[in-house]
């Protein structure tokens, strides 16, 4: 299984444009170091590791300058291939908006295979609840929660293209510990079982929910965004994504409003908000006009990013608030 893995992200770096051509190690983080509840207000962002039965998970935690032990809202990251948690922390810009807005920000790090490893959205262990990496990041996030105050109920988890894919296997298998799911150039839980069907479902896009879909929990709200030039996932995954979470809240066929504009931003991009008959957000899809597999409003300090679109990071915290 092992090998099986490894041999599709080989083939998936293959198809990003500007992979990296070298893998340079991995950074060696020290595990178990306990994080003091006060920084003098400076923010801090310190590595740490959570090891059980699952395994071992190193990550880095984004601590504000504002934090005192009291009570936060808690973000979890999970990065895409060939990316670490540094990088992804740099390319989103989360830690600057966390510092301004006052939130904890988690970012595990999937490094199983050296810099730049993989979650394992496609293999069907790691799809389902109490087991493989859902169930790692699942008890790294509660380990980080029982050392720190968070605010109840407002646990949050967000990812670019395979962490995007992770944290939608997330939100359906862990509603009670999530609130809501952010995901970029990802695809649907359960939309692959095995290499040869993710590289389909990467290249064409998933045509309908897993199989898994039906056996998952409840629904949380998710926010969705996608460059409809992207050549590594398929515009469609994001789509179907959306309707996934729709059909698990009970909603064939929700009130949309649509909003297009480029104001302000060098991409253009549609908005659709999909809501309950009280009004309640279920949904939202972004889909970025002319770009590809990078995370929109992104700075060129990490990798993947899209400094040209609409601010993502931003306007995930926006969602998270308001659902």
């Amino acid at each position: 299984m092992q090998e099986m893995i490894q041999t599709v992200m080989e083939q998936w770096l293959a198809l990003i444009p500007g992979a990296l051509p070298q893998s340079p190690q991995s950074p060696q983080y020290p595990g178990g170091a306990a994080v003091p509840d006060r920084h003098a207000g400076r923010p801090a962002f310190v590595a740490g590791s959570y090891q059980s039965g699952d395994g071992e998970l190193r990550y880095k935690l984004f601590i504000p300058g504002s934090y005192a032990g009291e009570q936060m809202p808690l973000l979890v990251m999970l990065h895409g291939w060939g990316q670490t948690a540094d990088d992804f922390a740099d390319g989103t810009g989360m830690n600057d908006l966390a510092e301004k807005h006052g939130w904890l920000v988690l970012y595990p790090e999937r490094s199983a295979f050296g810099y730049g490893g993989c979650w394992n959205w496609f293999d069907r262990a790691h799809q389902q609840r109490g087991s493989g990496d859902p169930a790692l990041i699942a008890a790294t996030t509660r380990a980080v929660m029982a050392s720190h105050a968070v605010a109840p109920g407002r646990v949050f988890i967000a990812g670019m293209s395979a962490g995007g894919a992770m944290a939608v296997v997330m939100g359906r298998t862990y509603p009670d510990l999530f609130a809501a799911v952010g995901c970029h150039s990802g695809l649907p839980h359960a939309c692959a079982t095995d290499s040869a069907s993710a590289l389909h479902v990467m290249r064409h896009g998933a045509v309908s929910p897993g199989g898994a879909t039906a056996q998952a929990g409840p629904a949380v709200p998710v926010i969705v965004f996608h460059g409809d030039d992207d050549a590594t996932v398929n515009l469609a995954n994001g789509a179907s994504v959306v309707r996934e979470s729709l059909a698990a809240a009970g909603l064939a066929r929700p009130p949309v409003r649509l909003e297009a504009s480029a104001t302000g931003f060098g991409r253009s991009f549609t908005r659709a908000v999909h809501r309950k008959a009280d009004g309640i957000v279920v949904a939202e899809h972004w889909v970025i006009h002319g770009a590809g597999h990078a995370w929109s409003g992104g700075n060129g300090r990490g990798s993947f990013t899209d400094p040209q679109g609409p601010p993502a990071s931003a306007e995930m915290l926006r969602f998270f608030l308001q659902v």
